[in-house]
């Protein structure tokens, strides 16, 4: 008698043919909103299809999104508009990458080219679908970037157009970071100083001369402590959080602008993904106490749970 191969094609339960599938679904209390992910990888993890939407307590689906994700090719489908964002990027040649988003909707879009000039360097050139002019043009260097764009304002007749400068430049002074950003005729000045245990960074805008600094104290691998203050408003926040390991960490602070008094519990890295959570399941819990009102503090939490079938 001839035994059967479990393991030959014919014989395989049907389940194993099938793609694996990610179901992941999130609820905000503060919204009373449930968001739902379903999605599942095909050709080898070549395409990702994904399925997303929400639903109200009352089981009403709003905002459904079909998506196709590909490494050179995406679509995003709007069930209910009726409308496809695409976008595309392939390399060219060695060190030329050509980008394009478009709006089916809307008739809008954008293509990018991106080219190597020299080791870390890079041109980048973007323009409008339609196009209305010159594209923007963008240096990037290992101490910042810099950019030129047609400005978009009002034209003027027999006037050449005006073009619009823009830019970033950073380096190492002393022992910290400085970085200035320079954009709508607005310059920004942050200087960054880090060791161990302390960061402090003031800030300053000018013209406006709007000055803040934010300074962040490390007691131990697991206590720290920031503090931020605007001068020019008086407003101030203050944070102290607690982490046990990666996956639980305890969070309080104050923020005097909006005068509230608040502290967190989170389970499963607030920043990671469920996955890498116990039980691929994140949880926050946060209370809300306004200064002005005691009585009307509220409790919020936020859970988001992953399965994979």
């Amino acid at each position: 008698m001839v035994e059967s191969n479990p393991n030959s094609p014919q014989q395989r339960p049907a389940a194993r043919w099938l793609p694996p599938i990610r179901v992941t679904t999130e609820f905000d209390s503060d919204s009373s909103l449930f968001f739902h992910k379903v999605s599942c990888k095909l050709l080898d993890s070549l395409v990702k299809l994904k399925l997303c939407f929400l639903n109200n307590k009352k089981g009403h689906f709003s905002d459904p999104q079909l998506s196709f994700i590909s490494k050179h090719l995406s679509c995003h489908y709007d069930l209910h508009e009726h409308n496809a964002l695409l976008n595309a990027s392939f390399d060219i040649a060695p060190g030329l990458q050509l980008s394009a988003a478009h709006d089916v909707k809307a008739q809008l879009g954008e293509v990018t080219m991106l080219a190597d000039l020299a080791p870390s360097c890079k041109l980048e050139l973007t323009s409008p679908l339609p196009s209305l002019g010159l594209p923007k043009a963008t240096f990037k260097f290992p101490f910042g970037e810099v950019s030129l764009e047609e400005n978009e304002g009002e034209e003027v007749e027999d006037a050449a157009p005006k073009l619009l400068f823009s830019g970033i430049l950073k380096g190492q002074v002393l022992k910290g970071v400085c970085n200035a950003q320079y954009k709508d005729d607005s310059l920004n000045l942050r200087y960054s100083f880090k060791d161990e245990q302390t960061t402090f960074i003031p800030t300053i805008s000018l013209p406006s001369n709007a000055l803040s600094f934010s300074f962040k104290r490390r007691f131990s691998p697991s206590d720290k402590f920031s503090y931020l203050y605007n001068f020019d408003t008086n407003y101030w926040s203050a944070v102290f959080k607690h982490t046990v390991g990666k996956e639980y960490k305890v969070k309080a602070g104050y923020d005097s602008e909006v005068r509230l008094g608040w502290a967190s519990m989170w389970v499963g890295d607030e920043d990671g993904k469920a996955k890498a959570a116990p039980m691929k399941m994140k949880v926050q819990l946060m209370l809300q106490v306004p200064k002005d009102d005691i009585t009307s503090s509220a409790l919020m939490f936020r859970v988001k749970k992953r399965w994979d079938i």
